[in-house]
């Protein structure tokens, strides 16, 4: 396994489908991992540390998690299959539960935990970073800088 950032979250064009980017922390491949809009919401909320009125399913979880007296140590994404990413939960009890990458994230922002990513899946979906790439990558975290999690936002959640 390979520890991984969250570079940030970004839509894109022409489809407007959300993706989050991930980094190799010792290493120079990237990966991207289409998500959904209210998935890019709540991991650009948990970057920016921006606080919300009533909590996001993603903080409701974390809170859910502390009061059972455990804490989440680790997401794991193991898998890719026909473009499709699988991540773990792994818990401070050592209870493992099998969940969306883009939750898992969402949720190891909020609490602190690490991301690592099975050397299959960067082998096979992740991309080699070369100099003009690292250009695009610091246009895309300035980017990341001037949009509000609310440019993600598909209607909003009401209850």
């Amino acid at each position: 396994m390979r520890e991984v950032e969250v570079v940030g979250v970004r839509v894109e064009m022409p489809t407007n489908q959300p993706l989050v980017l991930l980094h190799e922390v010792d290493g120079t491949r990237y990966l991207p991992i289409w998500i959904g809009a209210v998935e890019a919401s709540a991991i650009a909320f948990a970057q920016q540390g921006t606080e919300t009125m009533r909590p996001l399913t993603h903080e409701l979880l974390q809170s859910v998690i502390e009061a059972l007296g455990d804490e989440l140590d680790e997401v794991r994404i193991i898998d890719v299959r026909e473009g499709v990413f699988y991540a773990v939960l792994v818990f401070a009890s050592g209870e493992e539960v099998e969940a969306r990458p883009s939750d898992s994230i969402a949720l190891a922002l909020r609490a602190g935990a690490r991301i690592v990513c099975s050397e299959d899946v960067l082998d096979e979906a992740g991309i080699e970073s070369a100099d003009d790439e690292d250009a695009e990558i610091e246009k895309f975290r300035e980017f990341l800088d001037a949009v509000d999690p609310e440019d993600f936002d598909i209607g909003g959640e009401s209850s």
